[in-house]
Order: C-alpha cells, then sequence, then structure tokens
C-alpha cells in the first residue's frame, strides 16, 4: 500500500481539467487559464489535468460520432494498414508540435518523444500480431490493454509538450505521466494516484498530469473515452482539493449560442450535481457523470469556466444549491434517441414484464434515457449509439414472441431547473411547441421535478429548443 498524502497535501490547491480542443490553442490556455492576471506566487496550487489534442484520440482508436476507424479499430480487424494509421498519427502530432514552437516548444525533444513512443507501440502491436498468429491467445486476453496503451500516448504526448512549453516560459512545471510507460509493477487507481503525487510540491511547481490512467481495474475498460475526466475527479479526491475547474470553449450557458442566438442566452451561473447528472444524460459534456459522483459526496464543487472569457467566475456545480427564485437552468437536448416500444396485451397485471426487457439492455450494456409505460405498452428512449442494438432487438422479439416490438427515431428536448417546484412551467412549455405546430409524441416529468422531457419528431428538433428557450428563459420568469 502507497503511503497517504495527508502530510503533503496543501489545503488550497485546485484541479484543473483541460479538454482536447482547448489544448489545441494551448498559447490562449497558457495566457488566459494558466497565467492570466496572476503574480508569480499564485502560479502554483494547481494540477492540470490534459486531454490528447483534438482529434488524436480519434486517430488513436476510432472517431467519437463517424465511429471511422483509427489504429485500434484496424488492429482489432486484422487490417496490415494499421501501420499506416499510426504513421499518420506520429505526423499528426509532429505537425500539431511545430504548431507550438512560436511560444516556447523545444521541437527536438517533443519530435524525440513522439518517435520513441510510437516507434515502441508499433513494436509492441507487432509482437502481439505474432503471438496471435499461434492460436493460442484469446482477444480478450490482449486486445484491452492494447486498447488501453494507444489511449495513453493522446495524453502523455500533450502533457509533455505543455511541461516543455512552461518551462521554458519561466513557470516551473513538473510532468506527472500516469500513463505507466514501460512501468512493469501495477497499481490499483487510487495507489496509482497516490504514488505520483506523493512528492509533489504544490506551491513551489505547476503540475502536469495526463488524463489517461494506468491502473490494475483499466480505466478505458469501465470508462471508455471518458477517462480524463474519472482522472479528474479522482485526483481532486484523493488530494483533497478545494475545488475543481472545469475549462471548456464556451460558458455553460441556459441554451446552446449557435443555435439561440449569444445575446438570448445566459450563463447559468449556479447550479447543482442533480443537474449535472441530467446533463450527462443529455450527453452535455459538463462534466462525467461517475466523474462528479466522488466529488459530490465528497463536498468538492466544480466550476466550469470559458478559456476565452478568463476573468468570469463561471458556473458553481455544488451538492446543496437551489436557486432561490424560480427559474429554468438549461433547456438542450438530443436528436439521436431510438424509441423501442414493446406493445403486450399480456401485459397488464404482470408482475415483471419490464424486468425481462431491462435484462436484454443490461446484457448488451445498453442504458435508456427515459422511458413511458401504460398497461399494456413500455416505450424505453436511448442513443443509436450502441453498436449490438439489432442484436439485443433480435433477442427481445425471440425472448418476447407475444409483443409487438417496434422503433422509431425521435428526438428527446429537456428543459431543467434546480427550483422548477411551481406551477406554470409545464403548461407554458407545452404551449410554446403548441403554437409552433410542434406535436408532442411523449411526455416524461419526475416528481422531484428538476426537468421535464419532450419526445418530438427530429425535424422539430432546433425549432423545438428556441420555441422553450424563448418562452421560459428569454421571458421574464418571475411573471408566472
Amino acid at each position: 500500500m502507497v503511503m497517504s498524502l495527508k502530510e503533503n497535501i496543501m489545503s488550497k490547491h485546485t484541479v484543473e481539467k483541460i479538454g482536447g480542443t482547448s489544448m489545441t490553442m494551448f498559447g490562449d490556455v497558457m495566457k488566459n487559464v494558466i497565467v492570466g492576471s496572476r503574480k508569480e506566487c499564485e502560479l502554483f496550487n494547481r494540477i492540470f489535468v490534459v486531454s490528447a489534442y483534438g482529434g488524436i484520440t480519434n486517430l488513436l482508436l476510432e472517431h467519437k460520432k463517424t465511429g471511422e476507424g483509427g489504429v485500434y479499430s484496424k488492429f482489432t480487424e486484422n487490417d496490415p494498414t494499421w501501420k499506416d494509421a499510426l504513421e499518420i498519427v506520429r505526423k499528426e502530432m509532429c505537425r500539431l508540435n511545430r504548431t507550438f514552437e512560436d511560444i516556447g516548444l523545444d521541437i527536438k525533444k517533443a519530435d524525440a518523444f513522439v518517435d520513441d513512443r510510437i516507434q515502441s507501440i508499433q513494436a509492441c502491436l507487432s509482437d502481439l500480431i505474432r503471438i496471435r498468429s499461434f492460436g493460442h491467445f484469446k482477444e480478450a486476453d490482449y486486445l484491452p490493454a492494447t486498447r488501453e496503451f494507444l489511449s495513453a500516448l493522446g495524453e502523455a504526448h500533450s502533457a509533455y509538450n505543455s511541461t516543455l512549453i512552461l518551462n521554458a516560459n519561466g513557470i516551473k512545471t513538473k510532468f506527472i505521466d500516469l500513463t505507466g510507460w514501460k512501468e512493469s509493477k501495477s497499481y490499483s487507481f487510487n495507489d496509482m494516484i497516490l504514488n505520483s503525487f506523493k512528492d509533489v510540491e504544490y506551491d513551489k511547481e505547476l503540475l502536469i498530469a495526463t488524463g489517461y490512467t494506468k491502473c490494475n481495474e483499466g480505466i478505458m475498460l469501465s470508462f471508455d473515452r471518458g477517462y480524463s475526466e474519472i482522472t479528474f475527479s479522482k485526483i481532486a479526491v484523493l488530494t483533497e482539493a478545494v475545488e475543481g475547474i472545469i475549462h471548456k470553449e464556451f460558458h455553460l450557458s441556459t441554451g446552446d449560442p449557435k443555435l439561440m442566438g449569444v445575446d438570448n442566452v445566459q450563463i447559468i451561473g449556479r447550479t447543482n450535481f442533480d443537474i449535472a447528472d441530467q446533463l450527462a444524460d443529455m450527453d452535455m459534456e459538463a462534466i462525467h457523470s461517475q466523474a462528479s459522483k466522488e466529488m459530490e459526496l465528497k463536498d468538492i464543487s466544480i466550476r466550469i469556466k470559458n478559456t476565452f472569457d478568463p476573468e468570469h467566475p463561471g458556473t458553481l456545480i455544488s451538492r446543496d444549491y437551489i436557486s432561490p427564485k424560480s427559474k429554468i437552468d438549461i433547456i438542450c437536448g438530443r436528436n439521436d434517441i431510438l424509441a423501442i416500444e414493446v406493445f403486450d396485451s399480456c401485459m397488464v397485471g404482470q408482475s415483471g414484464y419490464d424486468l425481462d426487457i431491462l435484462a436484454h439492455f443490461a446484457k448488451y450494456k445498453i442504458s435508456y434515457i427515459t422511458k413511458n409505460t401504460n398497461a399494456n405498452t413500455i416505450t424505453h428512449y436511448i442513443s443509436e449509439k450502441y453498436r449490438n442494438l439489432n442484436k439485443c432487438l433480435a433477442d427481445m422479439r425471440e425472448a418476447l414472441p407475444g409483443a409487438k416490438i417496434s422503433t422509431r427515431k425521435v428526438a428527446v428536448i429537456s428543459v431543467m431547473g434546480t427550483n422548477m417546484k411551481i406551477p406554470g412551467f409545464l403548461h407554458r412549455a407545452a404551449k410554446s411547441l403548441s403554437d409552433e405546430d410542434i406535436n408532442i409524441i411523449a411526455f416524461d416529468q419526475c416528481m422531484r421535478q428538476v426537468n421535464m422531457q419532450f419526445i418530438i419528431e427530429r425535424e422539430s428538433f432546433k425549432q423545438a429548443q428556441i420555441a422553450l428557450h424563448k418562452e421560459l428563459v428569454e421571458k421574464n420568469v418571475k411573471e408566472i
């Protein structure tokens, strides 16, 4: 067991997360986030957890949105072009290196770092191909580990570069490599963090940590592409940070400024972890729902800040906050939803019918966003992103031969707020949609009344958000 950090923890440090798109604009990050208007003595007592540069993880694994294959996908499919894909990664990393030369990056060192890791990874993957050619090794024995160390490369690259740049600019910075590169000893997630931070001097050096952490549990096995926020959360909890800060390219606002208009949205300012969970369900990347849980339990607040508006305090997410005034925090939605409707006239009065459906979802690791039920119909609304969805539906139809199982492509719009428990919100929301001739296919609201979810046709996705935002945000809510 690794020694505790208790003796080394400074009670005033923060842990801050920087996303991939922001990392690609590291000059702005350094100017606005890391330095800003701070005096030299104010630069420290901060840990920065960094993501890979924008697009790199897509090249290493697969494209997050389109599914286009990267190095990992080609390797798993025995596609010999995986080496070409790895060379594309190397060239892109070296190209990115040159975009930071004017802010102090030592190109020779940065390229050497990339070349060393790429060459080692290629040698390792080639060895795995030779081993699996003997037919005695199952893919389950090596593919998870392959996905892990490929993912780690992106964060190691960006964190190493950031350390070089900051030191070149006179800011004492330490590279915390959590990727366990060529480290034969293995640790639990907690011990990997504790061991890596046990000797740091919070008040004398800036700390740049990789968003990927090598651990016995396999961080990607549990969290896949959301691992950097899990690392951010774990570091905050184990080092007892006073606050976690996530730097994004935008403010957390009442709606999408590109859709509603920049002048029509408002910065949320304050909300709670419950709303953060609802946002995660809508695929809004405020904070990974599992990443926020430990911080919530430890009462460590999370602040969402805009990289390009550094003087603004941003939006604070805390455990017990409830708005003193009734208002809507945010209107957002998803248009990748598939309604799976199970109709069975024999369902009425049966105990556990829903359990049979959920067992199939659990088997294929499918979670649902919301659901509606009546006497003989159960409808679950899920994301289309699940690869095994068709297999799941086929199994359901075989297991429930008396049921009619149908699917329909829809969108869901969610209206959220910490204080919505007054009459009138639902009426105004439904009327605003009706006035725009938008049909509400289905509706859901829990008794806690922190969100309302409207199921609508996909073609009305943008129009519905605009209508709801105009009525519930742009008009004065106090008039209700």
